[in-house]
């Protein structure tokens, strides 16, 4: 009883000591052990206060923390300022923002990423996947009733023998997926319901044809692919709550239109595109872009789009490198754009690489100007060592370097064997180099051998004097060493932070 009473003294001063801003419990160094000892499944948001990304989720962050202190859930959400608190930013491996962990039962060695979408919905679901049972046992008709009326997509598996083989296997595949919520029934009333006539697999969901049916040998492989298949819509609008959601999903094709909203033929074309998209279910994911949106400037700039020449149609692969294509015809029928995407799949298109003009005076100035029309000419002469920033107009990184880059060019401006260049990346695309962030420094040593070496040193004239000078060796590393990865979403946040301020090799990404 001691112990006892100890323990509840001990939990209501932790209490005390971890601050709330409404629900959401606000975490620092001196009270996160704490925070984990007096809530057992907490989710924690690493945050930056200028993140865009961080900002659009805050009100569904704080909405799901009210859901689950609603529901009466021992369920907690917490915040770090990781701008603030840099010593746990570092080590829980916090490198872009948001970064969301999950801490289960006290386990700070060891959390588990957030891996759902942004929406307070979405969030609760994947906490109550990780917190509960993988599939919940619905009883009474109402239980499934409510099950379907509270979630945008749900499976339910109705089996009349609970130990089957089938049942067995819908049960690993539920523990597989986090973000949708599975359910099983052996009810009658349940079956009749629902039109169900013998042991089945049904995805209900609030759009398109409301339903889906599994249809082949039940194993845990087949159903993830079923499910994957049909937990989004045929076509489905880029955001920033569903961005998550697109990139986070097993379909890594995806073809994007580019149209605007208030467009008097939005809807004409819009049933185009979805009817396209009926064919290549599972295969390519069919994405709509409001091109009037401020926020998707940077997508259509990436794409080397502007609104006028909307509206357009790309595609664009998502494995290990991205690759763009574009059709050859600028209709948006369903014919053309399923003729574009039956090409695609046959493996018969060729990339699409964007490149502006080459500008007359190019080599007039220090720092010479490439394009993707004289890249391979400058950067590739086996008789020059080539030092090349690849960046975007937009980029506050980039915009910091140019005065250092300008004195380097002006350093070696009447070298016979050294040419410092700059190319615009988001309007200039080449084989040879894929660009992940801004800036991106590459130096390209003279000889036969097509050398790529990356630059990791210091960004100040003494580090890329002494980077050239040694031949590429001190501050260089082998190209694709790179630690900062292309995240996709991030196509919409702007990097930059409020004060203009930058940290030494920082990257504003893609």
């Amino acid at each position: 009883m001691l112990k006892f009473l100890i323990f509840c003294t001990l939990a209501v001063a932790i209490n005390a000591e971890i601050a709330e801003e409404e629900d959401v419990l606000v975490l620092k160094k001196s009270n996160f052990n704490e925070a984990l000892q007096a809530h057992p499944n907490i989710l924690v948001e690493f945050y930056a206060p200028w993140c865009g990304h961080c900002k659009a989720l805050a009100p569904e962050y704080a909405k799901a923390a009210g859901m689950l202190k609603a529901e009466g859930s021992d369920i907690r959400l917490g915040k770090v300022d990781a701008t603030e608190e840099t010593e746990l930013a570092q080590e829980y491996g916090v490198r872009g923002y948001p970064t969301i962990k999950f801490f289960k039962g006290g386990d700070k060695e060891s959390p588990k990423e957030y891996s759902a979408g942004r929406q307070a919905d979405d969030i609760v679901s994947w906490l109550k996947k990780r917190t509960g049972p993988a599939v919940a046992t619905l009883n009474e008709v109402t239980d499934a009733e409510s099950l379907i009326a509270d979630n945008e997509v749900a499976v339910i598996g109705f089996f009349k023998d609970a130990e089957s083989a089938g049942a067995q296997a819908y049960e690993k595949a539920a523990q597989a997926i986090d973000d949708i919520p599975f359910a099983k029934t052996s009810n009658d009333a349940v079956y009749s319901k629902f039109e169900v006539s013998k042991d089945s697999i049904v995805l209900f969901k609030k759009f398109d044809e409301g339903r889906n049916t599994f249809d082949g040998e039940l194993t845990k492989e087949a159903l993830l692919s079923f499910v994957k298949a049909n937990q989004l819509p045929l076509v489905i609008e880029f955001t920033e709550q569903t961005a998550p959601k697109i990139f986070g999903g097993e379909i890594k094709s995806h073809i994007l239109m580019f149209l605007p909203k208030a467009a008097s033929d939005f809807q004409d074309k819009m049933d185009q595109f979805k009817k396209a998209a009926e064919g290549f279910k599972g295969q390519i994911l069919f994405i709509f872009i409001d091109s009037d949106v401020d926020d998707n400037q940077r997508i259509l700039e990436f794409f080397g789009l502007r609104k006028e020449e909307c509206p357009a149609i790309r595609l664009i692969t998502l494995e290990d490198e991205m690759t763009k294509y574009k059709p050859e015809s600028d209709a948006i029928t369903a014919e053309s754009i399923t003729e574009f995407c039956k090409l695609f799949t046959e493996g018969k298109l060729k990339p699409h690489l964007m490149s502006q003009d080459i500008p007359k005076d190019w080599d007039k100035n220090p720092v010479k100007v490439l394009v993707g029309k004289n890249f391979e000419e400058v950067a590739f002469n086996p008789s020059k060592n080539v030092f090349v920033e690849f960046y975007a107009p937009w980029c506050g990184h980039c915009k910091q370097l140019a005065p250092i880059w300008e004195k380097l060019g002006e350093k070696y401006k009447d070298s016979t064997d050294t040419i410092v260049a700059k190319m615009d990346s988001t309007a200039n695309e080449i084989d040879a180099v894929k660009v992940h962030s801004f800036p991106t420094l590459k130096f390209f040593p003279a000889g036969e051998e097509r050398k790529v070496i990356d630059y990791n040193g210091e960004r100040t004239l003494e580090g890329f004097t002494k980077f050239l000078e040694s031949g590429g060796k001190e501050g260089g590393a082998p190209a694709g060493d790179d630690d900062d990865d292309l995240e996709p979403e991030d196509l919409v946040d702007d990097s930059d932070s409020e004060d203009g301020t930058d940290d030494d090799n920082e990257h504003d990404e893609l």
